[in-house]
């Protein structure tokens, strides 16, 4: 008994069946219907420009015992609020309330959380305009805005 339809027009409905089957598979269907993209804060962008609303600590999972340092971020293209991590030892001293962060992935696959931060999955690279990294090692000053 065959399964595969024969004859002269069999491709035509191999291909019809193959097609519709394609729905069946994840990451065809998330590739295809944008979810990735529609979900995501940035919006399919590398980078996102927002304001800080405040400063939070996130406990690391375990088997490790810290108080990653994170800001609450505003995005300003669409006013979704993320939670962002400060890299570096004592990024956290550079960032006020009311500043104008860009934020960007962390690196982690397929866009989730990295490491031990849950839910975190953005860092913070530049506080108003000037790059954080150059702030924490103190060759360059946060502008006065």
């Amino acid at each position: 008994m065959r399964k595969s339809p024969l004859g002269l027009f069999a491709g035509r409905v191999l291909t019809i069946k193959k097609k519709k089957q394609r729905w069946a598979i994840s990451s065809y269907k998330r590739r295809t219907l944008g979810i990735d993209v529609k979900s995501d804060p940035l919006g399919g962008a590398p980078q996102g420009r927002g304001i800080v609303l405040e400063k939070v600590g996130i406990s690391a999972k375990q088997p490790n015992s810290a108080i990653r340092k994170c800001v609450r971020v505003q995005l300003i293209k669409n006013g979704k609020s993320v939670t962002a991590f400060l890299p570096r030892d004592g990024a956290m001293n550079f960032i006020d309330e009311h500043d104008e962060v860009t934020i960007e992935g962390m690196g982690a696959t397929q866009g989730g959380a990295m490491g031990d931060i849950p839910g975190v999955r953005f860092k913070v690279s530049k506080v108003n305009g000037t790059s954080l990294h150059e702030l924490v090692i103190g060759k360059k000053e946060k502008p006065r805005r």
